[in-house]
């Protein structure tokens, strides 16, 4: 069975994620990508109880009613403590977000495209994404400028339906309650594989 949630870790900063892995620095290499070099396991902040919660936690929820007591039973502990250590990386801004991710496909939304507009400015952009974001099918919508000569559009609104055509509905909706004119379908053809960050 596929999981229908995952948890999402997202860092304020490369100091907190710093903090949160328990690394001594950060190694950068020419293309952008970081490596975490991280210290002996003796150094590490977290006790072995933690490091197992961790472990679980940045992999799937267990699926089921009670997922936090479920973790404590794996990892030895009872589910106050995993509540208040999760808690409490959070409250330190170690961990930005602690949710979860719905996969559409699995609720049925299996036709997605990504809708570019053209926005003449940032003042446009804010009023349209208002709009937009009253739409229920439109998950995301950001305003991104372009510097490409060839690429136009600057916002951008990813929409989920469970028919083809669903977004032309869409479309139409951003037209009557936007002044928004000019715009570029993208549709999803393959996703590809997409995991959260293991640290653990």
């Amino acid at each position: 069975m596929q999981p229908l949630y995952k948890v999402l870790f997202k860092f304020q900063s490369k100091t907190a994620r710093a903090r949160f892995c328990g690394v001594r620095r950060l190694a950068k290499v020419p293309a952008g990508v970081y490596y975490l070099l991280m210290p002996p396991a003796e150094s590490s902040p977290f006790s072995s109880t933690e490091l197992e919660i961790l472990r679980i936690v940045q992999e799937d929820l267990p699926k089921s009613l009670t997922p936090y007591a479920d973790i404590a039973k794996i990892a030895g502990t009872d589910e106050d403590f995993v509540l208040n250590f999760l808690r409490r990386l959070k409250d330190a801004g170690s961990i930005r977000r602690f949710g979860a991710s719905i996969k559409h496909q699995w609720a049925g939304y299996r036709h997605n495209a990504m809708i570019a507009w053209v926005a003449r400015d940032q003042a446009e952009a804010d009023q349209a994404g208002a709009a937009a974001s009253t739409h229920p099918l439109i998950s995301h919508c950001y305003y991104r400028p372009s510097t490409a000569p060839d690429w136009p559009y600057n916002m951008f609104t990813m929409t989920h339906g469970r028919h083809k055509n669903e977004y032309l509905e869409i479309i139409d909706f951003i037209l009557r309650h936007t002044t928004l004119k000019t715009y570029a379908v993208l549709h999803s053809v393959k996703e590809l594989k997409k995991n959260s960050m293991t640290y653990f």
